[in-house]
């Protein structure tokens, strides 16, 4: 009967991150599971963004409606909401960024960029409290009229969400700090998924309520 010769796991340099002589790091960015037929945890962040976009949906409609009424007064966007789009914007390039230098065993360009999507996310969350403020200072406030009434409650319910996908960085910045991390099961892919999403309904939201 022949034999198996079982192939010990490949041992990572304990001080760059990087793979040993001979042997290419693993290629996948993503979360995989192995031989699951599907990812549960991805199903179930996939799950909670479907709920989350029709909950916008659903404001969306409302908002379209209630912009019918005689007593709907166009809201004038405070010039700051234009720093917080490119800082958001700019926070998912260096996600992006980050996923690569990790596939490129380059821990330390990973953290890096890993602390600036951070570090731009928090500025967003600031250059919205600062927008509100414009805003309270021109005497707009929540119950002003409708078009403030939804920039308020739809900033802020996405405002929470971002809150949420910077609580969920946090961990994973202390995971790269601690490297513990490695590509194929860094937790960045299903991350990225959720920032992203919060990233392209910050500008859906922009559209419904300045543009359209």
């Amino acid at each position: 009967m022949p034999l198996e010769v079982l192939e010990a796991p490949p041992v990572r340099d304990a001080g760059t991150g990087s793979p040993p002589p001979g042997r290419e790091a693993p290629r996948g960015g993503g979360d995989s599971r192995g031989p699951l037929p599907f990812d549960p945890t991805r199903f179930g962040l996939m799950a909670f963004l479907g709920s989350a976009s029709m909950l916008f949906v659903g404001f969306t409609s409302a908002l379209m409606l209630r912009r019918l009424s005689p007593d709907w007064q166009p809201l004038r966007p405070p010039g700051v909401l234009l720093l917080n789009t490119l800082a958001l914007l700019a926070s998912s390039v260096c996600l992006e960024a980050a996923r690569r230098r990790l596939r490129a065993w380059d821990l330390a360009g990973m953290r890096a960029r890993v602390d600036a999507t951070g570090a731009l996310g928090v500025l967003f969350v600031v250059g919205q409290a600062f927008a509100w403020r414009a805003l309270a200072a021109q005497g707009i406030y929540l119950s002003t009229n409708p078009s403030s009434s939804f920039f308020y409650l739809l900033s802020g319910i996405h405002l929470v969400h971002l809150a949420g996908g910077l609580a969920w960085l946090a961990v994973l910045v202390t995971r790269a700090r601690r490297m513990t991390v490695v590509p194929g099961a860094d937790g960045l892919g299903l991350f990225a998924l959720y920032w992203h999403f919060l990233g392209a309904l910050w500008l859906y939201l922009l559209v419904v309520l300045f543009v359209i």
